[in-house]
């Protein structure tokens, strides 16, 4: 039941109170979420055969076993993937989108879908299956090489000559290597130490920095969360990467949606960006 939208309508209630309704509907939404994102899953890739909800279990416990999995490692590494996954400031675009639809007083699900929308473009929410599919191609034009410092850097370098970019490297706020790209490489050390492809992850991590900053055009070129999570969930048989942004969809209503309660609590309001002439623009300049 959607309680902030029908108290609004009832007009009985203060907007200072307005946000234990957003809180409540909230909760309801990170509830529901993994059983109608794993129902999604199943029917898409498994011909329906729906798995029933365990409640005995944890949050990401009970998702990994509506989507099938049963393996301890994988239960333990959607748990990882669940959390670093949330929300790490508000301005990439699905928790901003999230934002600016909440600052309209709109309910939590209204507010959810337009974050879901923003994190559907492939430059935000498809990150880590691009990562995944250039990981693939690169191992393959590697061929029968084997894997060096010397190789890798080579293929590196003919990336970059060929016009393309390293995916997984960079980040828009962040000067450092990215933690949560760190939180899953200590998982991948310690259950999947032999996977050939986190082998060449791993490989990257010592070579690439050092190629993009010879190039002395990148300010950040340490890897990002997306240059590791696509190989973990391809280790486990997770291989259906299409659904890969659903997966970040469910960990991301837990950041936006903690933030759309705050926005509510504050009282903040409706997001509007000023609008500039096209006279104001031409006498700044020419200032």
């Amino acid at each position: 039941e959607d309680s902030a939208a029908k108290i609004y309508m009832e007009g009985n209630t203060k907007k200072t109170e307005y946000w234990k309704y957003i809180l409540e509907d909230s909760l309801n939404l990170v509830a529901q979420l993994p059983e109608a994102a794993a129902l999604i899953y199943r029917n898409k890739f498994h011909n329906g055969d729906v798995i029933a909800p365990d409640y005995s279990l944890d949050w990401g416990a009970n998702y990994a076993h509506m989507l099938g999995y049963t393996d301890p490692d994988f239960i333990e590494l959607m748990r990882l993937y669940l959390t670093i996954h949330t929300d790490h400031e508000g301005g990439n675009a699905s928790a901003h989108a999230t934002h600016l639809v909440g600052s309209t007083l709109s309910d939590p699900y209204l507010s959810f879908c337009g974050g879901m929308t923003a994190l559907a473009g492939p430059l935000h929410g498809l990150a880590n299956q691009e990562v995944l599919r250039w990981l693939m191609k690169f191992k393959e034009d590697l061929g029968d090489k084997e894997i060096t410092k010397e190789s890798i850097t080579d293929a590196c370098w003919a990336t970059l000559k060929s016009g393309n970019v390293i995916p997984g490297f960079g980040h828009a706020v962040l000067r450092k290597t990215d933690p949560r790209y760190m939180c899953q490489r200590e998982f991948a050390l310690k259950s999947m130490p032999n996977d050939e492809m986190f082998k060449l992850v791993s490989m990257l991590y010592e070579v690439v920095p050092g190629v993009l900053t010879e190039t002395g055009k990148v300010k950040n070129p340490w890897p990002n969360v997306d240059a590791h999570s696509g190989v973990l969930l391809q280790h486990y048989g997770f291989t259906e990467a299409e659904y890969y942004t659903v997966l970040f969809g469910v960990s991301r209503s837990l950041g936006v949606l903690a933030s759309l309660v705050i926005d509510r609590i504050l009282g903040l309001p409706l997001e509007r960006p000023k609008s500039m002439t096209s006279e104001w623009i031409r006498d700044h300049f020419e200032q």
